[in-house]
């Protein structure tokens, strides 16, 4: 179907899955959608196939698109991160006026984010940074969606992102304004790092009821259809079942033991342990998330290192099969709000270090469904935060405390029979010394704060009183000066 020229409520550049999935998805919402692509046959494509669920108004050019929209203008770029999208806006941004909107709803680096907003702000145009979670079917069918940019622009294109948001359990649409400039993208990013963490402690759960407890594919996914019952319920656990459970029809094997142990990643894992470096917040458990997909693609190596001597594995009686799967249970759980904490301390970092203004109770509340980490919990991290705005971490919630207090002797049952049955588990272990490391009274940072005074005069804090101090190592008696 085609429509008058200007009467599309919303353009879209860039039709390969994701961007010709979000068209589809406002066409059935009842909006009139202009739609370009670089090849034009993607275009024809789309009206072609997909005509009969709305209204598609085909662009052959840029200029042609921008022309079949009604003011302000409204145009989502959903093209590759990078030089690609830059490229884009420069196509586009010279056909625009003051008022009208562009959205980016790729995965960009939340910094170029900024740089854009900042230069098309100049301009009188809008740019606004949105992060879109849920893969191909939820940018059909409903995703968690994560705009940045101003208040003005939000408020023009929330009736559209409301309509085409996934719903949550209580009907709320999983969008809401995130905060200024690349505050979006950003937290699409902590939200792709969580994701990585996530998927990482599944499949340590899965090796570890493998190797350790003994356990077929088959039955692990039982396993997992059980847990997704419970507290563990997420979409990720939901497919971890499926896919354990999925026999390869031609081998006739489990699937996932004839798919190639090595894990991509592209990129968003990565930048968020980069830029958590750069806040100086710890997120471990994201760090060996990518770690392990690094480690694991690192064939060579692994090959030249598979002579390595291990222990030899106890073989467990049923009865105390069950009982580690249990243990596993348990520390997956505390190891997931470990993850899920360490996330939202970084957004609330970035937040202050960037004068962004997040609500860490909405990013819950959108991540609920929709995206690929949601999860039952997102209810209760909601909660908290609508609670507690200022809640320093999740491991401050009563609520939160109170079950990894109470998961940690399987925890480090677990994490103990890893070790000893050589079966890796960075996440857990991980998890488990963050835990660690906030409950301790005394950590050896007061140890590392006089090393780096003894060898580089960097000064030290004293717990008895105030001021920055330095001890004068090369001298006898060592005396110690204030410096502040």
């Amino acid at each position: 179907m085609t429509a008058p020229t200007a009467t599309a409520q919303i353009g879209v550049t860039g039709l390969a899955v994701m961007g010709r999935n979000l068209a589809r998805n406002l066409a059935r919402h009842g909006y009139a959608v202009a739609v370009h692509n670089r090849s034009a046959e993607r275009t024809d494509a789309l009206v072609r196939e997909f005509g009969d669920e709305g209204v598609f108004v085909p662009a052959r050019t840029p200029a042609e698109l921008v022309a079949a929209l009604q003011r302000p203008r409204r145009v989502l770029l959903m093209v590759q991160a990078g030089a690609p999208t830059d490229a884009v806006i420069e196509e586009f941004a010279p056909l625009l006026e003051p008022g009208d909107i562009l959205v980016d709803g790729g995965n960009a680096h939340f910094a170029d984010t900024r740089r854009r907003e900042a230069k098309l702000r100049e301009r009188g145009i809008h740019f606004v940074g949105t992060g879109v979670s849920g893969g191909e079917e939820g940018a059909l069918h409903g995703p968690s969606m994560m705009p940045g940019g101003s208040k003005e622009a939000y408020e023009a294109l929330a009736p559209l992102f409301q309509d085409i948001a996934a719903k949550a359990p209580d009907g709320t649409p999983t969008v809401t304004h995130i905060g200024p400039d690349g505050a979006g993208h950003f937290v699409k990013m902590v939200h792709n790092g969580i994701e990585y963490s996530d998927m990482q402690l599944i499949g340590e759960a899965y090796d570890l009821l493998r190797q350790a407890a003994g356990y077929e594919p088959a039955r692990i996914a039982e396993i997992f259809r059980e847990w997704n019952r419970g507290r563990l319920g997420s979409y990720l656990i939901e497919i971890t079942a499926e896919v354990l459970a999925h026999t390869d029809a031609a081998t006739g094997r489990p699937f996932v033991d004839i798919v190639a142990d090595r894990a991509g990643q592209k990129g968003t894992g990565r930048w968020t342990v980069q830029t958590a470096l750069d806040l100086g917040t710890p997120v471990t458990g994201i760090a060996e998330a990518v770690f392990a997909r690094a480690v694991s693609g690192h064939t060579r190596l692994r090959e030249a290192a598979r002579a390595l001597p291990g222990p030899d594995r106890p073989e467990l009686h049923p009865d105390d099969a069950a009982r580690f799967a249990e243990q596993v249970e348990q520390a997956l759980y505390a190891s997931k709000v470990v993850a899920y904490a360490q996330g939202w301390h970084m957004i609330q970092a970035a937040s202050e270090e960037y004068g962004w203004g997040i609500d860490p109770a909405a990013v819950a509340a959108i991540w609920r469904a929709g995206s690929i980490v949601r999860a039952g919990f997102l209810d209760r991290i909601t909660a908290a935060y609508r609670a507690n705005p200022d809640l320093p971490g999740l491991l401050a919630d009563e609520g939160f405390a109170r079950e990894a207090g109470a998961a940690q002797a399987a925890w480090r049952t677990v994490v103990s029979t890893a070790v000893r049955d050589g079966v890796p588990v960075p996440g857990f272990s991980s998890a488990l010394a963050y835990y660690d490391s906030l409950r301790a009274e005394r950590l050896p940072a007061a140890l590392i704060q006089g090393q780096r005074d003894f060898f580089g005069a960097h000064t030290y804090r004293r717990t008895d009183r105030e001021g920055s101090y330095h001890t004068l190592w090369a001298t006898p008696d060592r005396p110690e000066t204030r410096t502040e």
